[in-house]
């Protein structure tokens, strides 16, 4: 067996040697960041069950003083500040428990969004080995493509609309959707395809003279 045989095998083991362990470090993030997703989930379930608990309690004791009074009289046997004392100390608790509410929400959706721009990246990874690319494509004032529905547009039939980002909403792609101004269309496909596709957008409908 030659040198240059062994360096090659050399080589390509420690090529898969590496590949092996990006990849099962990308599955143990997954892991843990799902780990931590599940147990945020309970911690916020469980401080809603308290905000509930409080809510509950403080009704009931409303309740009860409520029954103790006697109707048509000048004495009580609630003193004035006492119902609001109640309601003040559960209100500081529920604020309380509403922060830190929003403290574990804001952890949830960081991971969420970790999560996203992991796939998004492992995604554009997998496409940029086969020459191919997920693209979005706005949708400029005056442009050649408004107006136009998919089957008008004619697009190559290597390259896929995802869907169309049209302010708040995600559209399904279907062939009688026409494209407004403002709107995004994300679109898959091979890369020399979707440059063909970013010329249409970038071209500038003329006005018909009068």
């Amino acid at each position: 067996m030659s040198f240059e045989l062994l360096t090659r095998i050399r080589h390509e083991l420690v090529i898969t040697g590496g590949a092996i362990y990006e990849t099962l470090l990308a599955i143990a993030e997954r892991v843990n960041r799902k780990v931590q997703v599940l147990r945020l989930h309970s911690q916020a379930a469980q401080l809603l069950r308290q905000i509930e608990q409080i809510h509950s309690e403080l009704g009931s004791q409303i309740a009860s003083l409520a029954s103790g009074r006697i109707p048509f009289s000048s004495t009580s046997l609630v003193r004035p500040n006492q119902l609001e004392q109640l309601i003040s100390q559960a209100g500081q608790r529920i604020q309380q428990l509403k922060a830190l509410l929003a403290t574990v929400d804001g952890q949830i959706r960081e991971l969420r969004l970790e999560t996203i721009h992991h796939e998004l990246l492992t995604l554009q990874q997998d496409l940029s080995l086969r020459a191919a690319a997920l693209e979005r494509f706005p949708v400029i004032q005056g442009s050649s493509v408004i107006g136009k529905t998919l089957t008008q547009m004619g697009l190559p039939p290597s390259v896929g609309l995802v869907t169309v980002i049209r302010g708040p909403f995600l559209l399904p792609p279907q062939e009688a959707l026409a494209l407004r101004p403002g709107d995004v269309a994300v679109m898959i496909g091979p890369q020399a395809d979707l440059a063909l596709v970013a010329s249409w957008f970038s071209q500038v409908r003329h006005a018909k003279p009068a």
